[in-house]
């Protein structure tokens, strides 16, 4: 357990953002599944007005430390080669 208020602080501040991180990594993963439902379910079109949203899901998750960069560039590579996939 944290003895001094500086370590009391930290341990505050680490669950505040604890919880944006998870936010944050839950709304990646909410869009990149409806994008892969939409594929799913042969919805070429529905799956290409997801993309958007799902590049800035991965956006914002890079920009915000909870995923690493070259993690969100094979993420946003893979989305964009389901689609190319799909159209073929």
């Amino acid at each position: 357990m944290a003895i001094t208020s500086s370590a009391k602080k930290a341990i505050r501040a680490s669950a505040r953002k604890h919880v944006f991180n998870l936010r944050r990594k839950d709304a990646l993963y909410d869009t990149t599944k409806s994008f892969t439902k939409a594929l799913a379910t042969k919805d070429v079109a529905g799956a290409e007005k997801l993309l958007p949203t799902a590049y800035a899901a991965i956006d914002k998750a890079r920009k915000r430390g909870v995923i690493k960069g070259n993690t969100a560039d094979r993420k946003k590579s893979r989305l964009a080669a389901m689609i190319k996939r799909a159209r073929a």
